[in-house]
């Protein structure tokens, strides 16, 4: 890591990625990004090389694959959060089915915003409306947060 993270600068960080359009697997600032995309540029941003790249995955993958591989590579490499203890900076992971593994990802950026890719759209803030709690399955923390 360059320097201990706090939270307002992964919000920050996460908000240069506004207006990103969305382009699968990929993750460059202002030119592509799915969610992950968008997780793993601000992890670049803050913290250096990524600990690990995913292998080429289709749209589809949570749903072919029927395991919780998103999740399962976020308790490789991010802290967890108990369930209601999110706070701005941490990463949501959501899933569209309660019984689908968890395929989207976000971060959040205040009490009741979130920032997130998703196809057909450009990165944007969104309200973390009642919806997306719903489909909320995993909170994690990037690792050294320091507040």
């Amino acid at each position: 890591m360059n320097a201990p993270l706090n939270r307002a600068a992964i919000v920050e960080a996460a908000t240069l990625w506004l207006g990103t359009p969305y382009h699968h697997q990929a993750s460059l600032r202002g030119v592509g990004c799915d969610c992950l995309g968008l997780v793993r540029g601000v992890w670049r941003d803050l913290c250096g090389d990524e600990p690990e790249i995913p292998p080429p995955y289709s749209p589809s993958w949570a749903e072919s694959l029927g395991m919780e591989t998103l999740a399962a590579a976020a308790l490789r490499h991010l802290v967890p959060v108990a369930p209601g203890r999110e706070q701005p900076g941490d990463v949501l992971l959501f899933r569209w089915r309660a019984h689908l593994p968890a395929k989207h990802c976000a971060i959040l950026s205040a009490p009741d915003r979130i920032i997130h890719a998703h196809d057909g759209a450009q990165v944007a803030e969104v309200a973390f409306s009642l919806w997306w709690r719903r489909h909320q399955s995993h909170a994690f923390s990037f690792p050294g947060v320091t507040d």
